[in-house]
């Protein structure tokens, strides 16, 4: 990575809260409890009124020394409704109460969606907190991989809560669906836009060059999944009207026009968000973890440290600096500043850790590619036809 010695950091936009650090559901792809890190095990279940408090202070004085306008609240896990309904209004109202009134702070809940009743529904709705739901597309696409501990599929209540929350008006967030090779992308696509999400994110099983993802080999230079996304965004490109926002597209497009990127798994803008575990200790990444125990570490927590102590973290630079940070290869690329490198937990390799390419590389390029192509179609048959 080539340093910059007049990097200045971008403070903390996002604070993800690790609220309950266990899940009622056991997929077999979660970073969490099936990859190289499994800290979860030494850390309370759910965050005690202790911890939030310092959240909220840490939260607060941030916000403050940074002249931020807004900051942006991610009430995670584990299963954040495990924490139960009065650990997440305290949590809410006590990071509200700590933040001068001039700021705005944004909350979002992501959950499985087992445990989403009309209790829940109604908590969010008064504090004003929207609800994204994990779901992989129809049953067979969701009940191969998101099990209960009894081996059970969880499609059937995902959907009920999913049809739930739409009678819930602006709480939908939306889907985050994990791209699974086995199913029909067209199928998935289309099982998904029933519930009629406001936005769907596919993301990329969790793996890295030295525990590569199913179907992903990396010695072969085919693009399976960039296949299987390009599919899904033919058939969102090509529909008469807009049926929903997918934010991996819709990224790629405002890349491919000169725009800067607002999702991390894509294009090259500095990522702003700091995980905060049970325990109260603050990680750069949980989703790193994936590749080796302590791979999130930062050795602070927030009973102790303020955020700006983890600012200057070679982690935090390393997700800051654009194309400065990425690899000889990735520099080189045409498509580097669309792509980005990828997801940086996807770029890891032991021997080099993330001085590489994402495991993605060749379907990252084949998705972008074919978007440009598609668009630079309709672009010159625009032209042709004002002609």
């Amino acid at each position: 990575m080539q340093h910059n010695p007049e990097w200045n950091p971008i403070p903390f936009q996002t604070v993800v809260l690790k609220l309950h650090s266990r899940c009622n559901l056991r997929c077999d792809y979660c970073y969490v409890y099936t990859m190289a890190d499994q800290g979860w095990r030494y850390r309370p279940r759910a965050m005690g009124r202790d911890t939030l408090d310092w959240v909220a202070v840490r939260i607060a004085e941030h916000a403050a020394a940074h002249s931020l306008a807004g900051i942006g609240v991610v009430l995670h896990g584990g299963e954040p409704l495990l924490a139960g309904a009065e650990v997440i209004s305290y949590a809410v109202n006590a990071i509200r109460a700590a933040v001068d009134r001039d700021k705005r702070v944004t909350v979002d809940v992501q959950t499985n969606g087992l445990l989403l009743d009309e209790r829940f529904l109604e908590l969010f709705a008064r504090l004003d907190v929207r609800v994204g739901l994990s779901l992989d597309g129809d049953r067979d696409a969701q009940d191969r991989h998101r099990r209960r501990p009894g081996g059970r599929g969880s499609y059937a209540a995902v959907a009920a809560a999913a049809e739930r929350l739409a009678r819930y008006p602006g709480l939908f967030s939306g889907f985050l669906s994990v791209v699974d090779l086995r199913s029909d992308p067209v199928r998935v696509y289309e099982s998904l836009l029933r519930f009629a999400p406001p936005a769907i994110d596919f993301l990329l099983p969790h793996g890295n060059w030295s525990a590569p993802p199913p179907g992903r080999a990396v010695t072969c230079g085919k693009a399976p999944y960039g296949e299987w996304l390009a599919t899904v965004f033919d058939c969102w490109y090509g529909a008469r009207e807009k049926q929903t926002s997918v934010r991996l597209f819709e990224e790629i497009m405002n890349g491919l026009l000169g725009g800067c990127s607002a999702a991390e798994q894509i294009g090259t803008s500095p990522v702003a968000t700091i995980v905060i575990e049970t325990d109260g200790g603050m990680q750069w990444s949980d989703m790193v973890t994936a590749a080796y125990v302590g791979a999130g570490a930062t050795g602070r927590n927030i009973h102790t440290d303020p955020f700006d102590t983890v600012l200057l973290a070679p982690q935090i630079a390393s997700r800051q600096l654009g194309i400065q940070a990425l690899s000889a290869r990735c520099r080189e690329c045409p498509v580097v500043r669309v792509c980005g490198g990828g997801l940086y937990e996807h770029r890891y390799r032991a021997g080099n850790g993330f001085d590489n390419p994402s495991v993605y590389c060749p379907d990252l390029y084949h998705l972008i590619t074919h978007v440009r192509a598609r668009m630079a179609a309709d672009l010159a048959r625009h032209h042709l036809g004002a002609a």
